[in-house]
């Protein structure tokens, strides 16, 4: 099934790499200090680091290749080869090497999404009708959001810190988008549940909008098979998701934006929407 290796890698890469921490805090409290568990140490501990920090500090996007972590790492597995070469016991660096490949298949293959069909989200096409529901089940039609400048914003679930980040920065940007009358419209595949705990959190007259079944997100073609990292169905989710993207629209339903990432840590700027409808 397509995305599925991803969904799989994604809960087991972090695993495995603190896995390689604690065995590596183990080895210093029973061996004391050698510099091949320091290197990796030093690599496990940087990519725990990442991770950890996109659920504690509020994140909407990180540079590509993620530079700096990677030179750490970098530096971290030179340091692990050496150590070992200098070690009069354990010569092993399989552990370390996969750790490595496994960042590389993060940074070059997991956070890398296919080349996108944009035809439908072309910029001057009119924005297609589709509907979704409210937090209440209701349906609404792309329709109600014509006649004001609209932007919608297709958002993975409450489970991807990257996508409450981002939604937190246009919270921030609400006066502004109220005083330029844009209607602002969040869509996910996510229970509805999801998006009501959501609404009532930030509590703005903004669109909490649910995309049952990803319909729309097929009609669209921003639909991600196996977008949901694996084990994440046990807390109500389904497989699938929807790619980030984001649409503004003009007061005539057509799309003067699109920004349809081909990287899920790389994000438009919240200033960036203020700046296409204050073209408009």
């Amino acid at each position: 099934m397509k995305n599925l290796l991803k969904s799989i890698f994604i809960s087991v890469f972090p695993m495995f790499t603190l896995y390689v921490f604690i065995v590596s805090i183990i080895h210093f409290t029973q061996n004391g200090f050698t510099i091949q568990y320091a290197g990796k140490l030093i690599a496990s501990f940087t990519i725990i680091t990442l991770f950890v920090g996109l659920f504690i500090i509020p994140q909407a996007r990180t540079k590509r290749n993620l530079d700096i972590y990677t030179i750490i790492i970098g530096i971290g597995l030179i340091s692990s080869v050496i150590g070992s070469f200098l070690s009069s016991g354990d010569k092993n660096n399989s552990i370390i090497i996969l750790l490595i490949l496994c960042w590389i298949a993060y940074l070059s293959w997991y956070s890398i999404f296919e080349k996108r069909n944009t035809s439908i989200l072309k910029v001057g096409n009119r924005l297609p009708n589709f509907e979704l529901e409210d937090t209440d089940k209701n349906k609404i039609s792309s329709f109600t959001f014509f006649g004001q400048p609209s932007i919608f914003l297709f958002y993975r679930g409450n489970w991807c810190p990257l996508c409450m980040a981002q939604i937190k920065e246009i919270v921030a940007q609400y006066k502004a988008l109220e005083d330029r009358g844009v209607h602002m419209v969040l869509i996910s595949p996510q229970p509805h549940q999801y998006s009501k705990n959501l609404a009532k959190k930030f509590n703005v007259n903004f669109n909490f909008l649910t995309d049952a079944n990803n319909t729309v997100a097929k009609q669209l073609g921003i639909f991600a098979e196996n977008g949901i990292p694996a084990g994440f169905q046990a807390f109500g989710y389904g497989s699938d998701t929807v790619l980030p993207t984001v649409i503004i629209t003009n007061t005539k339903g057509n799309i003067v934006f699109a920004d349809l990432t081909d990287n899920y840590r790389v994000r438009p700027e919240p200033e960036t929407f203020l700046k296409v409808i204050d073209s408009l």
